[in-house]
């Protein structure tokens, strides 16, 4: 796609400026319409936060807001200006975990925004000023399609009174203006009575505006009454093209001959009527009364000459032109010509045209024709006046352009693509779906900030164009997802060649000005109708196939089995929601012993839920769906408390060590929820003990590392778990000093016939050895393994070999009768055991 004529982003943003001033309604008061749309958005969202949001140059003003007090913010920190720089709708589900909002101020603060969404307030124009938003302080999945429709709905209604509004103010200006003029003007509806008189009306017929509205014309044109009703007559003349000549009647019962020069006008009801500049001919000089008013030839020639547009007289019949002005010396081109019946059937006739011109440039031109008598024959001439519109056109042309493709690469947008979509259901086309994520994307922006990002993603774009033969189709519908449809023949085979295309295209190095970048691509594939046949379905499986390929990689097909899977999860989804709102959900405890001693010294807390229907479900299954649904802030706090409240009943020194999910970091609240549940259970903080992963660490290590500092110096413990796998940095032992770390299972599995994994734990131990850590072994299950262990200096250990997870009724038993139970092997774990979550 040769882009090099489409307009700079600085000029798009200039025009949009300009867009916004015109419409003159910053820093305006508050406008009731405005008000009731907000007010209708928030209650119809059920939405704590409405608002409408223009994007001036530096600031993000409020036309109308419901729920908060500000009247305006900085730009940067506004979520509607990306809404206005992508031109389509921007949904936030939970902007604390959105890389964009998440270090937000509005966000970060309390009761913050976590729910956003915003519809983008075009102009016909094809200019963005802002949009219509609402947002939440509790996170939320997105918007229900009527919601969605609601919200669209509104958003335009407000696009549509912003117009409204300004076409008012200049109508109010035109008002003033003819309210001002020295020439007396009249406004007649349909009936013949008079509907407005300006103050020159009133200076001319010596009577008051109140006296005039509302009479006849009769009463105020004395020749009324001689010539027969006077609006047909005032009708005819507009017809015509001519000035009417009546006789005032002044209040103080004289006379005046005045001209009328009219203009057509509909009243109220659609009845035709008009609107007349009236002039006093006694104020005229000598030789232009009466029927000779008309300027001087050379007055009239000197108009046409120099009139901004193109005026003409052709011949009706022979069709050659006998007077034509400079302009239309300049456009002159193969103009068209209606029919002569057509003209005198239909009285003015407008058409357009694009014609080349001489010298070879082609102009769009846009003419208005009608039939004139002659002084030879009626309908002897055709009088036409032509105007250039080619920029007209071409801007006409861009603002549209703007309207369906994205600004950055160049490709259809999310509206285009949601338009062709239903257009291709409805028409029942066989067509091929590809959704189409980058990887890793985020950490490109992360590492080389967002000038570099938006670079990758114009190339992106362009290498999807590459790929793409005539009859495909490509859009961006978000911020590193694309869309490419493929129509024909053969499209699983041509689906499946295209997805490899992409997925090796994408995994090539970008080269931006900040240096190199790496991504990769996911690829999800739906086929239509064999996928689906509503636009719903498809985009619901196409998602799917797509969060397939993101977890196996490659090219992932749509089939029937990830359905009934997505169907299952839903299920499982909403069961475990009722779980938590019921606080079903329970924990089993795990001892860890001490090494040396055998004694238990803490128990891990690990989170169990039967469901009534399934039985036990994995917390390798549940605790994802927590994660996916934003649920696992409310679940996590719970165990917590859990937790903590039993412990609190337990014989001294004993610990309890619960397990975080990286996500409930991402609230910035975690240090305060903990200390709540230290205080309401009473439990010393000595003996609470927090288990994080490496994962959690290189999601955000400022932040990350802020917290686990404030959980310090609450008193508790803070231990990293899983160590070994995925994301081990010795540089975290530099930023934090953890109390323990805990070696990964899968290390002690091959401890007795690996020399790798006894050289790793090892390491480990001495790492733990002199950074004063303690190092537990989990997972061990062998006699051998334990033996191992203790000689390799691991302080702690903990597996089936010494117990399974128990209930806290059997902990207690344990506890009471045994002390610290006899080292002996435990049955071999079942296939389902929990992973320690």
């Amino acid at each position: 796609m040769d882009l090099s004529n489409a307009p700079s982003r600085a000029s798009q943003e200039a025009a949009r400026l300009a867009a916004l001033r015109d419409v003159d309604i910053l820093d305006t008061p508050g406008e009731k319409a405005f008000d009731d749309i907000i007010r209708l958005a928030a209650n119809a969202l059920s939405a704590a936060c409405a608002a409408i949001s223009l994007i001036d140059e530096d600031r993000q003003w409020f036309k109308a807001r419901h729920g908060f007090d500000m009247l305006e913010t900085p730009r940067d920190v506004s979520f509607c200006t990306h809404a206005v720089a992508a031109r389509q709708v921007l949904i936030v589900p939970d902007a604390s975990l959105d890389a964009r909002f998440r270090d937000n101020p509005f966000v970060t603060c309390e009761g913050g925004v976590r729910f956003y969404a915003g519809f983008p307030l075009m102009l016909r124009s094809g200019h963005c000023l802002g949009t219509l938003c609402v947002s939440d302080p509790q996170p939320r999945s997105g918007l229900t399609p009527t919601q969605h429709e609601t919200l669209r709905d509104l958003a335009l209604l407000t696009s549509d009174l912003i117009e409204a509004r300004q076409l008012r103010r200049m109508g109010d200006v035109a008002v003033r203006l003819v309210d001002r003029m020295a020439e007396a003007v009249v406004v007649v509806d349909g009936t013949g009575h008079v509907s407005y008189a300006n103050p020159g009306a009133e200076a001319l017929f010596g009577l008051s505006a109140g006296e005039i509205i509302g009479r006849d014309m009769g009463a105020i044109f004395a020749s009324g009454s001689r010539h027969g009703p006077l609006l047909p007559q005032a009708l005819a003349a507009i017809d015509k093209g001519v000035p009417l000549m009546l006789e005032g009647q002044h209040a103080d019962g004289g006379t005046l001959p005045i001209a009328l020069t009219l203009v057509a006008h509909e009243d109220g009801q659609g009845r035709p009527g008009f609107a007349a500049i009236l002039r006093d001919n006694r104020l005229r000089p000598e030789g232009q009364q009466g029927e000779g008013h008309a300027p001087s030839h050379a007055f009239l020639s000197s108009i046409v000459t120099n009139l901004p547009a193109m005026l003409y007289v052709k011949d009706a019949q022979t069709r050659h032109y006998v007077m034509i002005n400079r302009v239309g010396e300049a456009l002159l081109g193969d103009l068209p010509e209606p029919e002569r019946r057509s003209l005198r059937d239909q009285g003015a006739k407008i058409f357009e045209r694009e014609v080349v011109r001489r010298d070879g440039e082609t102009r769009h031109l846009r003419s208005i024709q009608m039939l004139i008598d002659g002084p030879d024959r009626p309908d002897q001439f055709i009088l036409g006046v032509t105007e250039d519109v080619t920029q007209s056109k071409r801007n006409e042309a861009e603002a549209l352009r703007l309207a369906h493709h994205d600004s950055l690469t160049g490709l259809h947008n999310r509206a285009s693509f949601t338009g062709r979509l239903h257009e291709m259901v409805r028409d029942a086309q066989a067509f091929a779906l590809l959704s189409i994520d980058l990887d890793r994307f985020k950490a490109i922006n992360d590492q080389f900030g967002h000038p570099a990002g938006d670079a990758v993603l114009q190339q992106v774009g362009a290498g999807l164009q590459s790929l793409m033969k005539e009859t495909d189709w490509a859009a961006r519908i978000g911020g590193d997802e694309f869309i490419v449809m493929l129509t024909g023949e053969h499209l699983r085979e041509r689906a499946e060649a295209m997805a490899c295309g992409i997925i090796l295209c994408m995994g090539q190095p970008f080269v931006t000005e900040r240096g190199v970048a790496h991504t990769g691509a996911s690829v999800g594939v739906v086929l239509s109708p064999e996928d689906g046949i509503t636009t719903k379905q498809l985009r619901e499986n196409v998602d799917l196939a797509l969060y397939r390929s993101k977890r196996h990689g490659g090219v992932c097909f749509f089939n029937a089995e990830m359905d009934a899977a997505a169907r299952d999860r839903r299920r499982l989804e909403k069961d475990l929601r009722a779980a938590i709102d019921a606080g079903e959900l329970t924990l089993a405890y795990q001892p860890v012993f001490a090494a040396d001693t055998l004694r238990i010294t803490s128990v891990e807390a690990l989170a169990r839920w039967t469901h009534p229907e399934r039985g036990p479900i994995s917390a390798d299954t549940f605790i994802p769906i927590a994660e996916e649904s934003g649920m696992i802030d409310r679940l996590g706090e719970q165990l917590l408390h859990q937790a903590c409240r039993q412990a609190q009943q337990w014989p001294e020194p004993l610990r309890v060590a619960v397990n975080l999910s990286p996500l409930q970091f991402i609230s910035g609240q975690l240090p305060r929820t903990v200390g709540e549940a230290l205080e309401v259970s009473g439990l010393n903080p000595d003996r609470l003990q927090l288990e994080v992963t490496e994962g959690l660490v290189i999601r955000d290590v400022e932040r990350t590392f802020r917290q686990l500092e404030d959980l310090r110096a609450l008193g508790i413990q803070v231990l990293i778990d899983d160590f070994g796998v995925g994301y081990s940095s010795l540089s975290y032992f530099q930023r934090f000093r953890f109390d323990k770390v805990k070696i990964d299972k899968s290390f002690i599995s091959d401890i007795a016939t690996s020399p790798v994994a006894r050289g790793i734990i090892q390491a480990v131990v001495g790492l733990g050895q002199q950074l004063g850590m303690g190092v537990v072994a989990e997972g061990v299950e062998t006699e051998k393994q334990a033996e191992i262990l203790k000689l390799c200096g691991c302080t702690h250990l903990q597996g089936y070999l010494f117990s399974r997870p128990l209930p806290e009724e059997s902990l207690m038993l344990m506890l009471e009768s045994r002390g610290s139970p006899a080292v002996r092997p435990a049955p071999a774990p079942p296939e389902t055991a929990a992973t320690g979550r």
